[in-house]
């Protein structure tokens, strides 16, 4: 009986010891995830899709640009309406029926410089 008695103070030692700790770690693993997600520090699915489809169409509009500047040799010489003609005409990607228009408009950008 005596062992369980030291046994039990000891370990009531130990929680009133170790209680703000774990109290601390049961906080910060609750808090924490909000916190670090307010503050934009985790990228979601919907940011990281945003982002593929913004490097995606800025590779795109690169290629556009690149094929538009060897048909026409002055592109940023044109008025708006040509350049985002010229844009549509060039910014229908391979395997595709139809230019996507992030891609022309992002192509018209670029062929203005």
């Amino acid at each position: 009986m005596g062992s369980w008695t030291e046994t039990r103070t000891q370990w009531s030692a130990q929680w009133v010891e170790r209680k703000p700790q774990l109290l601390a770690l049961a906080v910060g693993l609750v808090v924490g995830p909000l916190i670090s997600n307010y503050l934009g520090w985790q990228v979601t699915s919907g940011n990281a899709r945003t982002q593929v489809r913004a490097g995606i169409v800025e590779t795109q509009a690169t290629y556009c640009d690149v094929r538009a500047r060897i048909a026409v040799e002055a592109p940023g010489k044109l008025d708006w309406s040509a350049r985002l003609e010229l844009a549509r005409k060039w910014s229908v990607m391979p395997g595709t029926d139809s230019a996507d228009s992030d891609v022309a408009n992002a192509c018209e950008r670029k062929l203005q410089i």
